[in-house]
């Protein structure tokens, strides 16, 4: 029996595409082989790229004039390929807010190929909130304006679009295929794939077309967005499996509704776990209210000397990878797409019970 996953990721996946997956992999569409075992050149393959990026494209209303990139190296490999990919033009500085750790790695590997100015940070609170757009210091002539529209570890999300005056990149790992989002606002918009999209191995990129001339000269071939939008995200061998589960997954999502559903699911579920954490006393949020996560919701005990028998019974009553990140410690409940309703509903039943007898 499969057990409810709250894992920040490698996270759930549908259970109808592992089951297809199984299904399929050791004669993939009758050739008599595993989909890992064919040409990533060959027809079949192309097809299963071609309709994943068309159904990637349809989810998100992506526009005609920007190109869907399957990249490897995931998020993190972005935190270095932004700066190569646009401080080829006339500025060399680019805008980050700083709200925590993935932010926080993104600048720092920002610096190294140019200036960053930090445009606001959340630190004075201990990254518990999303600054607001008021407070904001720009720069006259940013290559790009990068933030972090959702911080995973801290559960800290944006409840707007900013509006900026340079190219604005987004780190979506946690959020996208979650809500719907304006596109044409973006430049750049990156994901790594194990969280709202597959198996971890593969990250999607999302570019503007007017971008992909602006690359540093000396960037490397595998972070050049130009060479892998002319080449179909092919320059090299990519990780087919990891691609071939994503296409599954957004077939999956296409039949639950798409993206509109999948936002009114998320509020669902964030509504009732937060309801319940409002309600108690012996659990709480450390996060703004204004500023929650819907995907990433941490949470403490009154009493810390709890929490390693809270995880300990959770595990057991089927409530997998509810300890927070090791850097804050508490716990931290993801509600990515795959994660159904009667999850977050055993998981508030479980905590109530749990402070029914140790409150």
């Amino acid at each position: 029996m499969r057990k409810f996953n709250f894992c920040a990721g490698p996270a759930a996946l549908p259970e109808p595409v592992l089951r297809q997956a199984q299904e399929e992999l050791l004669d993939w569409q009758g050739l008599g082989c595993s989909v890992m075992e064919v040409s990533h050149r060959s027809p079949e393959f192309t097809q299963v790229a071609e309709t994943a990026e068309q159904d990637l494209r349809d989810l998100l209303a992506i526009p005609d004039n920007y190109k869907v990139l399957f990249l490897q190296g995931g998020a993190t490999g972005q935190f270095s390929a932004i700066p190569w990919n646009l401080f080829g033009g006339a500025s060399k500085t680019a805008d980050y807010i700083h709200t925590g750790q993935w932010a926080a790695k993104a600048i720092k590997e920002a610096r190294r190929y140019g200036n960053v100015n930090i445009v606001a940070s959340s630190e004075d609170q201990n990254f518990s909130y999303a600054p607001a757009a008021d407070s904001w210091q720009e720069s006259a002539d940013a290559a790009y304006f990068h933030y972090t529209p959702n911080e995973t570890i801290g559960g800290v999300e944006f409840p707007y679009v900013p509006e900026v005056k340079s190219p604005l990149v987004a780190d979506m790992s946690s959020t996208i295929l979650s809500q719907s989002i304006p596109v044409d606002k973006f430049g750049f918009i990156y994901a790594g794939a194990q969280k709202n999209i597959g198996p971890s191995g593969i990250a999607v990129g999302i570019v503007r077309d007017d971008l992909l001339d602006r690359a540093l000269p000396d960037i490397p071939r595998s972070l050049n967005w130009k060479i892998a939008a002319d080449g179909g995200s092919m320059d090299n061998t990519p990780p087919t499996f990891a691609w071939y589960l994503s296409g599954l997954v957004f077939k999956w999502l296409k039949a639950q509704g798409g993206v509109p559903a999948m936002a009114e699911l998320s509020e669902k579920k964030s509504a009732l776990l937060y309801e319940f954490l409002d309600r108690s006393e012996f659990f709480s949020s450390p996060v703004a209210k204004e500023s929650r996560s819907r995907m990433n919701v941490p949470f403490v005990l009154a009493d810390e000397k709890l929490d390693k028998q809270f995880l300990s019974e959770s595990e057991a009553a089927g409530l997998l990878n509810l300890k927070g990140h090791r850097s804050v410690g508490g716990m931290r409940a993801s509600l990515y797409n795959a994660v159904p309703l009667e999850a977050v509903e055993a998981l508030v039943a479980f905590m109530a019970d749990f402070e029914q007898r140790h409150g």
